[in-house]
């Protein structure tokens, strides 16, 4: 949508998205090679070849002639959307993927010799005819043939073109090569290796790794640079305050600067997962920086996004779009490791692996859900006892369950999410993770102010932790202070607008909480398959705002969730909905809850 329909707004984007998809499935017929899944859509590629891939296939395996025999020109060349985002993802691909084609030619020419050689040479400096080496190659070729003449005539070349297109002149090699053709002196030609040893790869990280990749200056001004330098340092700086993550150090990252990159390559040689890369283009006071994810292994890419800003402050862009990258990547790395995570077979998982699958569980937001994400959780902590962030979850979990009334002994659950969540921050103070768990325990715990400490002690320690923010919005919520507990909240979507699926769960009790109640509901009914709480706040927002019938109905299927689901469902027992309602929604002040209790009471809970 984002590279698309960059002009339109999100719902007008979404619109066109369906509408292309629906118009891609009526003419391919099916079955469909369309496949969509969550907020992913892809082609199924047993269904059809692309070329682009199969050119990166092939490169990668050593196949140069196969995959130089592919590459015929531009990626899309003569096919174009007329949108800002999509040109720039465009420009981004067609040099990538022709510096990975350069590569491959010049790797492929090296290991050839005689006329298979030269014809390769020759095609290569039809893709970059200013690039030095390629002349020197046919230079050194032609010389090894016998051709003095032809070599000569190939330097006048180089030397034509350079002047022409870049109003340079060759460099001191080509120019020392130049003259030993003439004394014929030119060392022979190195006999092209039969196979090359592979260099060591590093190890992969237990945790997700990544590296940063030099933002591509795109401005037409080598001054610039500096700033698309200062963006890269500053994105890795923020990436590495997330204890989730291995952040590769500028000073590897930076060794691909200006270079043709495979990022596969790249992941091999960095021994990482994912890679970010991307492009900044500045024009007068308006700044647009392209990012995406990309997994090593496969090439394929997790995530996109374009940002556009006025450059008022320079530095003040500079800090807000290293945030804003930091923080999307961290999510779509923990989403793509939780998705790997639930396709492993139960003998392939390891305690990371445990602990990704029990998130995915939990983020649910069921019974069962919860329930398997604890028992996960405990299988992790005894491959790895001394991991504070599989600690702080499992507490996580019990929390959850004791504020839902999800298990038969309340007070022993609530004892172990603190319990847990107190010897996590124990074993690592210096994760944000593990501080806003033990905060949100400690709100329900009816602990405000030391709730307070860690929530905030989170957003020190990684300002770019969304859900650290989010939640001491709900802390804020808690408290009497729901407007500050939106402000909140909107940072933490603006910082990251994907993968917060819990976040209309927390914006909604606070919009509900500041009185604001259709905003509520609008909020609310943006959940699929609302759970219990969602519902609760959902009835006495609809109640409050004049809308009985519509409270009514959503009561319904409130009793009919928590009757299923609580292990102490109270029925007529209105002290029994009081003391649920107490433990759910643990206000600091007795008028919000009492809130509650009306907005409910209006729709028929008997309390």
């Amino acid at each position: 949508m984002a590279l698309l329909w960059s002009d339109r707004g999100e719902e007008q984007a979404r619109a066109s998205l369906r509408q292309a998809l629906a118009e891609m499935r009526r003419v391919l017929g099916e079955p469909s090679p369309v496949r969509s899944e969550h907020d992913a859509v892809s082609l199924d590629p047993a269904f059809l070849a692309v070329d682009a891939v199969q050119f990166e296939q092939l490169a990668q395996a050593g196949k140069l002639g196969e995959a130089a025999a592919l590459y015929r020109g531009p990626l899309l060349d003569g096919h174009g959307v007329r949108d800002g985002a999509f040109e720039d993802w465009i420009l981004v691909e067609r040099t990538r993927l022709h510096d990975l084609a350069v590569a491959a030619l010049d790797r492929f020419a090296a290991s050839q010799s005689g006329d298979a050689a030269i014809a390769t040479a020759q095609r290569l400096l039809q893709l970059d005819p200013t690039r030095e080496e390629t002349h020197r190659l046919l230079m050194r070729l032609y010389a090894a043939a016998g051709q003095r003449a032809r070599a000569l005539r190939q330097y006048d070349h180089c030397r034509e073109i350079l002047q022409r297109d870049l109003q340079a002149k060759p460099d001191a090699e080509t120019e020392r090569l130049c003259r030993q053709i003439q004394h014929e002196t030119v060392p022979p030609l190195a006999t092209p290796p039969t196979h090359a040893a592979p260099a060591p790869t590093p190890p992969l990280s237990d945790k997700p790794s990544i590296a940063v990749l030099p933002l591509t200056n795109l401005s037409g001004d080598p001054e610039q640079q500096y700033f698309s330098d200062g963006i890269t340092e500053d994105i890795i700086t923020e990436l590495s305050r997330f204890r989730s993550l291995f952040v590769i150090a500028r000073n590897s990252s930076f060794q691909f600067r200006d270079k043709a990159l495979d990022v596969r390559r790249v992941g091999r040689d960095l021994g990482v997962q994912y890679v970010v890369e991307g492009s900044i283009r500045r024009s007068g006071e308006r700044l647009r920086v392209t990012a995406q994810l990309i997994e090593a292994e496969t090439g394929n890419h997790i995530w996109a996004e374009r940002y556009d800003r006025d450059l008022h402050d320079i530095f003040d862009v500079q800090d807000e779009l290293a945030h804003a990258v930091a923080a999307t990547v961290s999510g779509r790395i923990d989403m793509a490791g939780r998705e790997r995570s639930t396709r492993l077979s139960p003998a392939g998982l390891k305690a990371h692996d445990l602990h990704l699958r029990a998130k995915a569980c939990y983020l649910t937001f069921t019974k069962s859900g919860n329930e398997q994400a604890r028992l996960l959780a405990e299988e992790a902590m005894a491959i790895d006892p001394m991991n504070a962030p599989i600690m702080a979850f499992y507490a996580n979990y019990c929390h959850i369950a004791y504020f839902l009334d999800w298990v038969p002994d309340l007070d022993r659950s609530l004892k172990t999410a603190l319990e847990f969540a107190k010897q996590a921050v124990t074993l690592d103070d210096g994760d944000s993770t593990v501080r806003w768990i033990l905060g949100h325990a400690l709100v329900t715990a009816r602990s405000y102010v030391e709730a307070r400490v860690h929530a905030e002690k989170a957003i020190e320690l990684n300002p770019n932790d969304t859900e650290a923010r989010a939640m001491y919005g709900n802390l804020l919520t808690y408290i009497g202070e729901p407007e500050k507990a939106l402000e909140q909240i909107e940072l933490a979507k603006r910082h990251n607008p994907f993968d917060m699926s819990w976040t209309p769960w927390v914006k909604g009790i606070a919009y509900f909480t500041a009185r604001r109640y259709d905003d509520a509901i609008d909020t609310f009914n943006r959940i699929h398959d609302p759970n219990q709480e969602v519902n609760c706040y959902l009835v006495a927002s609809c109640a409050l705002a004049g809308r009985l019938p519509e409270a009514r109905a959503r009561l319904l299927e409130f009793l009919r969730v928590t009757e299923r689901d609580m292990a102490h469902f109270p029925g007529q027992d209105s002290q029994g909905w009081m003391n649920y309602l107490n433990r759910a929604g643990p206000y600091l002040h007795r008028r919000d809850l009492d809130h509650l209790c009306k907005g409910l009471r209006m729709a028929g809970l008997p309390i």
